[in-house]
């Protein structure tokens, strides 16, 4: 039995009042000090920011000859994309790879819609360069973006084997030679298989509507008779603006002519003639300059897609109200709508895209994944009206599937992307909307504006899912198929508005 009492005190137990020594207490100074350093620790951050700004001190050590060289085959391939329908974001993405195949890693590129500079930095203490070209004009035409493309291909290829110790990279001036050599090819079609292509996308434009053979032959003539008006103005220098009303004003003419004797459903020949108007305009291209953050780029082709727009509507509503003024209406108008059999559908998106295609002189792989992706948006199409999804809704939908079909198409076959997505979308276009909203205008009713305003905010809400859904797609794909440095750097200008710790 232990003698010690509970009462004892154990060594670590404080059993009464204790003195702490002067040495032992920290001073109030001392301690301020150290929570202020504690609080500064957990707010401030040890990391460095997330956006390095002004920070870049690459500078290439190359020769003025060499860098001079490489600016100009690189302003030369900047202005054929651009002048071919290429987006801002892979005309940057291409000339951002030629200039890393020939050594030279500090080039900045700027595009504006009619513009385009490449800066090359080559330190302090040799003089920058800065070059500028002006893009004369635009005009879809995908041989020639396609064969751009396989150009800067063969390049990268003999940099890599270079870097390998096999073989030697292009020569710069080689490859400008090559590249003049291949712009000044001549077209792979004749201008009659051009006409000939808007005469097809014509035709499948009407099948979607259900009209028989006879609607397929005058809508045919009306659009061959719009391309070939189209050249006589362009080459005569009237502006677009003005071309695009006289262009409108020939189908609904012709639809005018055949519901005075008596014809049926001659509509849709103006809604044709509106929905291959469209089809030449840059929206997808505005729409991908807007996602990728060329926001001057895009604002300037969102412009041009407006004027083209109001070109058109002053073309049909010109005619509409010579005709309302002599006693002539088209009254049929409002009761268009989409029809025919799913099958016959799908043939008239084929024909479209095949239209399409030829009128922008596309090669024939191109023709051949395009008709099998507009064909299989068509169908996706009819499966969300019969789901139950409003237009623009079922649009998005299709149109999500045409931009990763795209941009599988062009990371596998190295066709250009802009079009397989074009050709995949032209289908897809509000012509019927924009000619409803038309109609009712001209109606000179103050009773059927609310309409007239209903239809053209259908037509705006599906060109926005036309947008969206293509955006939504690329990006999807991106994601799946990967992107390289260039463009990778090409597109950095989206992440731009807003990043946290940066």
């Amino acid at each position: 039995m232990s003698d010690q009492s509970p009462y004892t005190s154990m060594p670590g137990i404080v059993t009464g009042p204790q003195r702490i020594g002067r040495p032992q207490l920290i001073p109030a100074a001392r301690l301020g000090r150290q929570l202020k350093y504690q609080a500064v620790r957990v707010v401030r951050s040890s990391s460095p920011p997330t956006t390095a700004i002004g920070t870049s001190i690459a500078a290439d050590e190359a020769t003025q000859r060499h860098a001079r060289a490489v600016c100009d085959l690189a302003l030369r391939v900047g202005e054929a994309l651009l002048s071919t329908g290429a987006s801002a974001a892979d005309c940057v993405a291409a000339v951002l790879r030629l200039g890393q195949a020939y050594g030279i890693s500090s080039m900045h590129i700027d595009i504006t819609y009619t513009s385009i500079a490449v800066s090359v930095h080559r330190g302090v203490d040799e003089d920058s360069l800065t070059v500028m070209r002006v893009i004369p004009d635009r005009s879809p035409d995908y041989t020639r973006m396609e064969a751009v493309q396989r150009h800067i291909d063969d390049i990268e290829r003999s940099a890599e084997q270079a870097q390998a110790g096999i073989g030697t990279v292009m020569d710069v001036d080689v490859a400008r030679t090559r590249l003049v050599s291949l712009l000044s090819s001549p077209h792979p079609y004749r201008r009659w298989v051009v006409t000939a292509g808007a005469a097809i996308m014509s035709v499948g434009v009407v099948m979607l509507y259900g009209a028989g053979p006879f609607m397929w032959l005058v809508a045919a003539a009306s659009a061959a008779l719009v391309d070939r008006v189209q050249r006589l103005l362009y080459v005569w220098g009237i502006a677009a603006f003005f071309t695009q009303v006289i262009s409108a004003a020939i189908p609904a003419g012709i639809g005018l002519v055949m519901y005075a004797v008596g014809r049926e459903r001659p509509s849709v020949v103006v809604i044709s003639g509106i929905v291959v108007l469209l089809a030449g305009l840059s929206v997808l291209g505005a729409a991908q300059d807007a996602i990728d953050g060329y926001y001057v780029t895009a604002g300037a082709r969102g412009l041009e897609v407006v004027m083209m727009t109001l070109g058109i509507a002053v073309g049909v509503a010109l005619v509409l109200g010579i005709a309302r003024r002599f006693g002539v209406s088209m009254e049929a108008a409002p009761f268009v709508a989409l029809g025919g059999t799913p099958l016959i559908s799908t043939i008239g998106a084929a024909l479209i895209a095949l239209g399409f295609c030829l009128s922008t002189y596309s090669g024939v792989r191109v023709i051949g994944l395009s008709i099998v992706i507009a064909s299989g948006a068509w169908l996706v199409l009819e499966a969300g009206l019969f789901l139950g999804l409003a237009a623009p809704a079922a649009v998005a939908v299709a149109a999500s599937v045409v931009g990763a079909l795209a941009f599988a198409s062009f990371k596998v076959f190295r066709v250009p992307e802009d079009a397989i997505a074009t050709a995949g979308i032209v289908s897809l276009l509000p012509g019927l909307a924009v000619y409803r909203a038309l109609y009712l205008i001209m109606q000179n009713n103050e009773a059927v504006i609310p309409g007239a305003v209903l239809y053209f905010v259908s037509a705006v809400a599906t060109g926005l899912g036309l947008a969206a859904g293509l955006a939504i797609g690329s990006f999807t794909a991106r994601r799946k198929f990967g992107l390289d440095p260039a463009a990778l750097r090409a597109r950095r200008r989206s992440r731009g508005t807003y990043v946290a710790g940066a």
